[in-house]
């Protein structure tokens, strides 16, 4: 039987002549620090003192520990190398590696001694490459094209620039004789309750098992199949019955099952090797038919057409070996707890380690996996283009037995930037990634994982009949709201599928204090404006805010904006989704970009760099709810309009109260209605005459509510809206497990009140975000994590509302 060596103590990082202890998995920014030799890179403008690390040479040095295998064969095995390499070992030289996204695996046999694995500069060979191909258009300052690597280690617009190397995945020796599972594809299908999988096995024998026959056994479900293997590959057909299907969440449960092989001889049944994996059934289809409003694009599973309530993931830390599975777990769950049920897996990242499709597989995540293409012309000459084959053939095979995983995308960006970003003009000719997103990567998909449907790129509409971001066609991506206009003008259309959208705000406050120790916190003071990546990214906060609100601009009024700025973003994102899913089924799905953060930084994320849940995260757990109550102020067609967005299986039948209120909180106008929206749709119907507040009245706004949900609408912008003074009492109460509960109770119109509970305790959390209160309403909010008990004065002064102008 195949055993194994694990290569995870002993390693060296040699740095001035010196020998460091170094963890594996890990990289030679975080050994550094380990080694006190760095400072934080994430803290201050730390990140500019450590920019030296990623234009060095890097050695890794290990000597070998003796395993004392008997068995034929020893390989040396390396499920990630960042990235471009030498593995010498005793003196010999095993090989060199061009890609962080490959596995390596290395005929050791017989050899011993000192284990070196040296690191070339990142820059160095991305300089190596583009001097062999030639410069191609990107959207940054930085060669990440030319060098297969996580493109956003060289910096993005929420990401500091921090290329380094290491050993960033787990490395082993495996010790085998006569013969070795080497590859297995399941294709899972399932037809009632009857699942399929169809099981293609290589194998790879040595000298001394050529020829031998083998015998494969392979079970799952409690169905059983075998087959005798002659040469180095055959396929294993399994049937079982009354299987239960796996359901994305909210529509059902995630049932897995074991999947099971074994490799023997025939002579004696002697075990030489086992593979084994979770499986789940279920049918996955993209329809794409075109129809009379354009192309649509509706992920449908289990046959259920769904509207995809999703969000956009990038790597979780910057120093990604970082990343365990418990953190992986953690932050998952954060996205499942916001009523998300797809994570797109954006391609400027990584392809991520099982741990995160394993957390998806069990909270019933549906994962898009984007093939590693960002915002840049790709090469398509060599050594780039055999190195994209065979990552995109190894991570097609490794992550297939996931039943989250449902879509395999070309790239992120490419299709539309030739066409609109001036890289036609400048390529002149050159190749630039078309070949691989319309050629390669759907040849890869359609060979390996046919049980799967790929799409060439986000955005993309189909074909080049249509402007790559057609809101009719296929998949969009919104941006001009964020970068030019108020939020608002998302209700100007109605695309097919949003698959990136987003506004920015800073992070929590405890964790800009973690990230900027001693600077006094401003809008514009320089660590605010060092964690702020994006092009005028303070600049397209403050129009936001100005839009809206008096923008505050005194040093002192940091709270202001730090809390009118949050506000800003939660609003603006609702603003797209409850727009967009009242177009259900014409519009399929919203992929908020983005639901996380790689470091503490101003941007999309709901969750920021140090896993501190923004408003928007309470936001989308609200927008994404099973059902939604929504006020549309204006449709496409100008007509006021309420809906009823019910995603749950069982019809919604509910009484609907429509108010319209005067700023001091009095009824001018009232009525309700018993309202059914059906199963898996929206209802929809106008504003009642006499209930709409007059255009441009800064007196009166309506309020909806049903079944607890609450809807309101202020036909003006808030500092054109004749607020009352927020007044409100409030009290705190311990509830004897730990937590404490803020019962607010309102006086007047308390508007979007949020309690920041990491103000009174950097550990602690509010179970809600943004609440607007009547006069005389309360809301109770609960707080965990506390390390004493404030005093309701401490709570107070953690508390924001909209105050007048």
């Amino acid at each position: 039987m195949k055993d194994t060596t694990p290569l995870d103590q002993g390693w060296s990082l040699h740095h001035e002549g010196d020998r460091l202890p170094a963890t594996v998995p890990g990289c030679v920014h975080t050994d550094l620090l380990d080694a006190g030799l760095i400072p934080d890179p994430f803290l201050d403008a730390n990140e500019l003192e450590v920019a030296w690390v990623g234009r060095r040479d890097w050695t890794y040095t290990l000597e070998l520990p003796a395993h004392g295998s008997r068995h034929e064969r020893t390989d040396l095995v390396f499920d990630g190398l960042d990235t471009a390499a030498t593995v010498t070992l005793g003196g010999t030289r095993l090989g060199s590696t061009r890609n962080m996204h490959r596995r390596y695996r290395f005929d050791a046999t017989g050899l011993t001694g000192e284990l070196e694995v040296g690191f070339t500069s990142a820059y160095t060979e991305a300089e190596r490459v583009r001097g062999l191909v030639g410069d191609r258009p990107n959207v940054y300052p930085e060669p990440f094209q030319y060098i297969r690597k996580m493109a956003s280690s060289f910096g993005w617009d929420w990401g500091p620039t921090l290329p380094g190397a290491g050993i960033w995945k787990p490395a082993r020796l495996e010790h085998w004789s006569t013969a070795r599972i080497a590859e297995v594809r399941p294709l899972v299908t399932v037809s009632g309750s009857t699942g399929r999988v169809e099981l293609h096995v290589t194998v790879e024998r040595t000298a001394s098992g050529a020829g031998r026959p083998l015998t494969l056994r392979a079970s799952v479900a409690g169905a059983l199949a075998e087959a005798v293997l002659d040469g180095d590959s055959a396929v294993l057909t399994l049937e079982a019955a009354d299987v239960a299907l796996w359901w994305p969440r909210g529509y059902g449960e995630q049932p897995r099952y074991d999947l099971g092989l074994t490799l023997a001889g025939t002579a004696g049944g002697e075990l030489l090797d086992t593979w084994q994996r979770k499986i789940g059934f279920r049918t996955v289809e993209l329809r794409t038919a075109p129809d009379a409003a354009g192309t649509p694009f509706t992920l449908v599973v289990n046959g259920e057409p769904l509207f995809v309530r999703g969000a956009n993931w990038i790597p979780d830390d910057t120093l990604i070996s970082r990343v365990t599975p418990a953190r992986y777990r953690h932050r998952l769950q954060q996205a499942a707890d916001a009523n998300i049920d797809l994570i797109r897996v954006w391609g400027g990242g990584i392809y991520e380690q099982e741990g995160f499709y394993e957390a998806c597989d069990e909270l019933g995540l549906l994962v898009w996996q984007d093939f590693l293409f960002a915002c840049s012309a790709y090469p398509e000459e060599q050594p780039l283009r055999g190195e994209i084959e065979a990552e995109a053939r190894d991570n097609v095979v490794r992550l297939m037995p996931h039943p989250s995983l449902v879509l395999w995308n070309g790239n992120n960006e490419n299709l539309w930037g030739f066409r609109d970003w001036g890289w036609e003009d400048e390529l002149k000719g050159d190749s630039w990634g078309e070949g691989y997103y319309l050629g390669l990567l759907p040849r890869i998909v359609a060979e390996l994982d046919p049980t799967r449907p790929y799409t060439a790129g986000s955005p993309w509409s189909g074909s080049w009949d249509h402007h790559p971001n057609d809101t009719d066609h296929g998949t969009h991506h919104s941006w001009e709201v964020w970068n030019r206009q108020d939020f608002a003008e998302y209700r100007a259309s109605a695309p097919r599928f949003v698959s990136e959208f987003g506004w920015q705000a800073p992070p929590a406050y405890a964790t800009l204090r973690r990230a900027l120790p001693t600077e006094d916190l401003a809008a514009d003071s320089p660590g605010m404006l060092h964690h702020q990546k994006a092009e005028d990214g303070n600049g397209k906060l403050n129009r936001g805010v100005a839009r809206h609100f008096e923008l505050p601009t005194a040093a002192a009024d940091f709270d202001r904006w730090h809390y009118l700025t949050q506000l800003i973003q939660a609003r603006a994102i609702a603003t797209g989704i409850e727009h967009w899913r009242s177009h259900w089924p014409h519009c399929a799905g919203t992929v908020v970009w983005q639901i996380n953060d790689c470091w503490p930084v101003s941007s999309w994320a709901a969750i920021d760099g140090d896993g501190r849940l923004k408003p928007l995260h309470h936001e989308l757990r609200r927008l994404y709810a099973d059902r939604l109550l929504t006020l549309q102020p204006a449709d496409r067609d100008g007509a006021p309009r309420i809906a009823l967005v019910n995603q749950s299986a069982e019809p919604w039948t509910t009484a609907l109260r429509l108010r319209r209120l005067d700023a001091d909180g009095n009824v001018l106008a009232e009525t309700t209605a018993e309202l059914t929206a059906d199963a898996r749709a929206v209802h929809q119907l106008p504003v009642p005459a006499g209930l709409l507040p007059a255009d441009g009245s800064g007196k009166e706004y309506l309020v909806a509510d049903a079944d607890g949900l609450r809807a309101v609408h202020f036909p003006v912008p808030d500092k054109a809206f004749a607020y009352p003074a927020p007044e409100f009492e409030l009290t705190v109460e311990e509830t004897g497990d730990g937590a404490l509960d803020v019962v607010v109770t309102a006086r007047t119109l308390v508007r979007d009140l949020l309690l920041q509970a990491d103000r009174i305790d950097p550990a602690a959390a509010a179970d809600r975000g943004l609440t607007t209160l009547l006069p005389g309403e309360r809301t109770t909010i609960r707080v965990h994590g506390l390390t004493g008990t404030p005093t309701a004065e401490q709570v107070r002064a953690a508390v924001f509302c909209v105050e007048p102008a």
